[in-house]
């Protein structure tokens, strides 16, 4: 699956989609993480399209989100819990709140990532 993004991190591809794959199993269990601001800008679109597959409910789109998530647990609460809440909402499922920098020898901007 392809998203519009402009960096990977310098990881390679395979490296890039278990990123993804892992921070969503993580926001969609515990519906919000900590990660930093690139990262979650990232992740945003990836996680936005796997809820449009949880509204449509069909055995298809449950099949195509277990391919991308590889993880039953997290489809199943994608699926009962996370895309109904969202039914009648067109869009925009996700939050992203930017926090401080970590500190002084590490300056990444943090964000907290979040289902509205």
């Amino acid at each position: 699956m392809t998203y519009a993004r402009k960096t990977r991190f310098s990881r390679p591809a395979s490296q890039y989609q278990a990123l993804m794959r892992s921070q969503a199993r993580s926001l969609i269990l515990e519906e919000r993480i900590s990660t930093t601001e690139a990262k979650a800008k990232a992740l945003r679109p990836f996680v936005e399209r796997l809820v449009t597959y949880g509204k449509k409910n069909t055995l298809a789109s449950r099949r195509l989100a277990m391919a991308r998530l590889g993880d039953e647990e997290a489809v199943k609460k994608l699926f009962s819990s996370i895309a109904p809440r969202y039914a009648d909402r067109a869009g925009g499922y996700t939050r992203i709140v930017k926090r401080t920098t970590r500190g002084v020898s590490d300056a990444r901007k943090l964000a907290y990532i979040a289902f509205v």
